[in-house]
């Protein structure tokens, strides 16, 4: 799970596990790797020093939203 807040205000928890398959993203099952994301400057979208992203309309759609 990852928090996130949008431009657009929307804000919640995004449960990453169904995207997480594949040789590029089984490493962010471990807490430790998927806490190394940063922020792509020009994407806006979170990217890994593995070279794996996550669309930004994928996390956008997945928001749970919190209070």
């Amino acid at each position: 799970m990852i928090w996130l807040r949008f431009r657009d205000g929307t804000a919640g928890e995004v449960d990453l596990r169904p995207a997480l398959w594949g040789p590029v993203f089984e490493p962010l099952l471990e807490l430790s790797y998927i806490r190394t994301f940063t922020v792509h400057p020009e994407f806006h979208t979170l990217v890994w020093p593995n070279g794996a992203d996550i669309a930004l309309e994928f996390l956008h759609d997945a928001v749970r939203i919190t209070t």
